[in-house]
């Protein structure tokens, strides 16, 4: 025990005991807090369920338990050590009770069966995030995911508040917690923000009150410009800044997956343009991302198979030789989607240009990566639309084959009886298909909000029997119940997950005209294939598009309209469009003109960047003018001057300096510490003679004297006080009582 612990009185011992108490709780109740704040946003990216309550259970206890070991350990040695072991095994324990109790020992003591089972969950999960939207299904997979990272996250933030770490604690609670902002391309949370600023301002308030190195004075003054300083940027410069239309960005582009829940993308505010292609033809073609074929009742499932490498080709079509066919090629831009699919016209032969990474499935002509986002590519597909005539077609018929999905047992019945009663007088395949979308575009209408309202904002067989009673929906209600009822007349169909035809602007690229894709164009539409023909697409959906039909053979050209060839469409509209509509809003040549497809501008990045990093910079900054400045009057023989820079040294690697030393006292210490006992005697004898001599001596450089001092400093403390005194340095922020007058 020390000197000065053996001097201690019984109520000094008390008030020290009462005072690790409260820290230990603090300490606990803040890291428990920093851990909620950072799951609130997932909130918005995870379907309601029971993750929230497993994650909130797993902060809680681990939080709980380092409380209780650092009360049990409060003067031991190696307390923190204790508490990180500690909340180790109780949150694997209670992980395991939670997640997967099956096989474990009393239910919560992990086995080797019960790590067997968290790889398949792991991967799960993983594919979830991959291919799944937002919000996410509240699955056992996601659940152990979300629990487990908290579980560590929380174990970090105790410990970093712990060791008074608050900076990076506060990094990681904000990196943590706005993960699901950007992955979802969601608009900023502003409540949620405004939460972490409160949380992080008790998290300084919790980590000066508790260390013994905090300056014992504040500048009241300084600390009011500094913060209206960050007002002021926060309020007035941030807007000004110059913002690209393009820029991609959070609540500028879309998280593209192929699945059918597309409301919130089509429901978004405030639309964003996210393609922009070039082709010779009159109309601009859909655009798609996936296809989906595979449906259990409740979910339609992304078709999965084998891939190739981009530059193997995507095969021979699947048409007959005597099917006309017409070429075209279409150079695409895409400027705002974050996606492992690339938006392709159908049928692509050839892609060029793309980065490498790329692969295909052949038998849906889709474009796949595991490794690149669709976001930002350049490039050109060559395609090949087969034109069947009327004859053609009807002759051709629909052809299932062993590997088609079956129609599920329990569909509702209105369903099937629906599709039997609506192709009652067809005699052939197409003209049961023509049948049903003309019922669906002439019986029903198109809302974003009635689904919402009935609450059925899905492509279930439930969903889907109550948009046969309702009558109104949007595109993945219409194009998953005419996808049922195709399959109840033993038809094989899929449903195309992409985007509807851009708007044509006024620009051009040489012949070529351009179009803009926004992001409310996201569209489904299903397709049925024909024997020596291929998939053939329709257009159900009501005023989208145009309704496919095929010409008799006696009429030139081959189909008249139809989703393979349509005219532009971004809106529903009281009839079907036939023909492009000019974008006069389109004023901005960097939209989509110039000769070029539109590009991303990196000057709102790198501003944003830029002023990020210098108001992170600004209080070293500060401090570096300042001892340039003070050194340099050092140089010139200013002792009062130089010992006020080293008052500020000392004071930003949290040495303690009391008003009370004089300077020979303050420079026995500073030797105590390692410093080069001549350099500090020459700032000591300088300082005194400044002070007491009656005449002016003789000036000598200082400077080499400070600069060794304030090296040895900087040597005595860890790294953590040398990124600290260089990041925040306190003298900032501390009174100088040398300033003050002297009393007379």
């Amino acid at each position: 025990m020390s000197p000065a612990e053996q001097r201690r009185t019984p109520w000094a011992e008390e008030a020290a005991a009462a005072d690790r108490q409260t820290r230990t709780l603090a300490i606990a109740m803040l890291a428990a807090c920093a851990g909620f704040v950072a799951l609130w946003p997932y909130s918005s990216a995870i379907a309601a369920g029971p993750w929230s309550l497993v994650s909130i259970t797993v902060i809680v206890l681990i939080t709980a338990t380092g409380a209780l070991m650092r009360h049990l350990g409060a003067r031991r040695r190696g307390r923190d050590a204790w508490a990180l072991l500690a909340q180790l095994v109780v949150a694997v324990c209670a992980l395991t009770l939670m997640l997967v109790p099956q096989g474990a020992l009393l239910g919560f003591i992990p086995t080797g069966s019960t790590l067997q089972a968290l790889a398949p969950l792991a991967a799960q999960a993983f594919e979830q995030v991959q291919f799944g939207t937002a919000p996410l299904n509240d699955t056992l997979a996601v659940r152990a995911m979300l629990a487990v990272g908290f579980a560590v996250i929380t174990i970090i933030i105790d410990h970093l508040i712990a060791q008074r770490l608050t900076l990076l604690a506060a990094v990681l609670v904000t990196a943590v917690g706005v993960v699901p902002m950007i992955i979802t391309f969601g608009d900023a949370d502003v409540p949620w923000f405004v939460v972490l600023a409160i949380l992080i301002l008790f998290l300084l308030r919790h980590s000066t009150r508790h260390d013994a190195r905090r300056p014992r004075r504040a500048s009241v003054a300084v600390a009011l410009g500094v913060g209206a300083a960050a007002l002021a940027g926060a309020l007035i410069i941030t807007p000004i800044l110059p913002v690209s239309a393009s820029w991609v960005g959070t609540g500028t582009s879309v998280a593209l997956n192929p699945s059918l829940r597309l409301g919130d993308d089509l429901r978004r505010p405030a639309p964003t343009d996210v393609i922009t292609l070039a082709t010779t033809a009159v109309t601009a073609p859909y655009l798609r991302i996936a296809t989906v074929s595979g449906f259990d009742g409740q979910v339609w499932q992304a078709d999965e198979e084998d891939t190739r490498p981009l530059s193997d080709g995507f095969g021979d079509g699947n048409w007959a030789e005597e099917i006309a066919t017409t070429q075209r090629r279409t150079s695409i831009r895409v400027v705002g989607i974050s996606s492992s699919w690339l938006p392709v016209p159908y049928a692509a032969t050839k892609v060029t240009g793309t980065s490498s990474g790329w692969e295909i499935m052949p038998g849906n002509r889709t474009v796949v990566s595991e490794t690149r986002n669709a976001g930002g590519e350049d490039y050109t597909v060559t395609t090949a639309t087969a034109q069947p005539t009327l004859e053609q077609i009807r002759a051709s018929g629909a052809i299932r084959s062993a590997e088609d999905p079956q129609v599920p047992e329990d569909l509702p019945p209105v369903i099937a009886e629906t599709a039997r009663e609506v192709t009652a007088g067809a005699e052939t395949d197409y003209d049961r298909m023509i049948a049903l979308q003309t019922w669906f575009r002439s019986e029903f209408t198109y809302s974003l909000d009635a689904p919402v309202d009935g609450g059925f904002d899905g492509t279930g067989a439930d969903a889907v029997a109550e948009f046969l009673d309702v009558r109104s929906g949007y595109c993945i209600h219409f194009a998953g119940a005419f996808a049922l009822m195709a399959q109840t007349l033993d038809l094989p169909v899929r449903i195309v997950v992409g985007y509807l035809p851009g708007r044509l602007t006024d620009e051009k690229r040489g012949d070529e005209f351009v179009y803009v894709v926004s992001s409310d164009q996201l569209h489904a539409w299903p397709e049925v294939r024909f024997g020596g023909i291929g998939w053939v697409p329709f257009e159900p959906t009501a005023s989208l598009g145009v309704p496919t039909a095929f010409a008799p053979a006696s009429v030139e050209a081959g189909p008249v309209t139809g989703p393979a060839t349509p005219a532009p469409s971004a809106a529903p509209s009281a009839t079907p469009t036939s023909g492009p509509e000019l974008d006069e809003a389109t004023d901005d040549p960097s939209a989509a003109g110039g000769g070029v497809l539109q590009r991303l501008d990196p000057t709102p990045v790198m501003l944003v960047v830029g002023g990020a990093l210098l108001l992170l910079l600004l209080p070293a900054l500060i401090r570096l003018f300042v001892r340039i400045w003070r050194r340099s009057r050092a140089r010139g023989g200013d002792a009062v001057i130089a010992w006020r820079e080293l008052r500020a040294t000392l004071t930003d690697l949290g040495v303690p300096v009391s008003d009370a030393d004089s300077p020979r006292e303050r420079g026995a210490d500073l030797i105590e510490r390692g410093a080069d006992a001549r350099a500090v005697q020459t700032l000591v004898d300088a300082v005194e003679r400044a002070s007491y001599a009656r005449e002016k001596l003789d000036a000598r450089d200082l400077a080499p004297a400070l600069v060794r001092v304030s090296a040895d400093m900087h040597r005595h403390v860890d790294a953590r006080g040398r990124v600290t005194a260089l990041l925040l340095p306190r003298s900032l922020f501390a009174v100088d009582s040398s300033r003050r007058p002297a009393p007379a």
